[in-house]
């Protein structure tokens, strides 16, 4: 689809066949639909091929450090709560590396969405096993295959009360696009997983693998917790859609009370000098 988000003569760095391509799609089309122009959009990523995201679509962006996208993304919306701030990065870097970032964001519930391109796998770095990656599967550093049981980011955001949680399939355009659509209108910290082949390095995880071994729920109560989290236990057949969400639970931005426009603030220099002279 062509809009006002696309970068043209971008050299996109993606394998052909990455899940990646779809994500990047479904997003771009969110965005159009609820009319959120560049100038008020801000993306983050940390390191990885889903990291790459924001570099392929117009936009404000920061790209830093392994493991770091959320910390900067809840910094840039307390001091201008009037943008839309995504953090789009990969299962590595948000589960690992990022594992301690992810935890404590869901408890500060600033209003950002955070989309994990989930391949269950580290694919910028070659193929080893990521925090995602189902038991018995073998690398070229797990020789005998992962005997670690894979996280669950679902349960553990579900278990923090998390105020938006859900799973969706890159392969489905549709209706990932739609719960895209509801965490970016949802005020509070909004994580969507999101099930996407690495078709280099992950021969298991598939399209047709995510297909085979998904389902959509129906007739789910968002609203109840202790169900929610039964859900996000379910392996074997995961279920995809929203699981669990609050709307009674204040921002960060409203706690910490950054309800305007911090950056517009003069600086005043004069006391900045006197608290730098008094620890000197």
């Amino acid at each position: 689809m062509k809009s006002y988000l696309d970068m043209k003569g971008c050299d996109v760095a993606w394998c052909p066949g990455c899940g990646n391509y779809n994500i990047l799609k479904i997003l771009k089309e969110a965005l159009y639909d609820l009319k959120i122009k560049p100038e008020n959009l801000v993306l983050t990523s940390g390191i990885g091929q889903a990291a790459k995201a924001p570099q392929y679509l117009k936009c404000n962006y920061f790209n830093g450090l392994h493991g770091r996208a959320l910390s900067p993304a809840t910094g840039i919306k307390a001091v201008n709560p009037k943008l839309t701030v995504v953090v789009t990065s990969g299962d590595g870097d948000v589960y690992g590396e990022g594992g301690n970032h992810f935890i404590h964001t869901v408890r500060r519930n600033p209003n950002i969405t955070n989309l994990v391109h989930n391949n269950m796998i580290y694919g910028l770095t070659k193929g080893q096993a990521s925090p995602t990656s189902l038991v018995g599967m073998k690398t070229p550093v797990q020789v005998s295959g992962v005997s670690e049981e894979p996280f669950n980011p679902l349960a553990v955001a579900i278990a923090l009360d998390c105020s938006f949680v859900a799973r969706i399939n890159s392969g489905d355009i549709k209706q990932s696009k739609e719960i895209i659509k509801k965490a970016l209108k949802h005020k509070g910290y909004a994580l969507i997983d999101i099930f996407q082949p690495c078709p280099v390095f992950n021969k298991l995880n598939s399209f047709e693998w995510f297909k085979k071994n998904s389902y959509y729920l129906k007739g789910h109560d968002v609203t109840n917790k202790e169900k929610a989290f039964k859900k996000a236990l379910e392996v074997g057949k995961y279920p995809l859609g929203i699981f669990y969400v609050n709307k009674k639970k204040k921002t960060f931005e409203e706690n910490m009370g950054c309800t305007s426009e911090f950056y517009k603030k003069k600086l005043n220099v004069n006391k900045l000098k006197k608290v730098i002279n008094s620890i000197v």
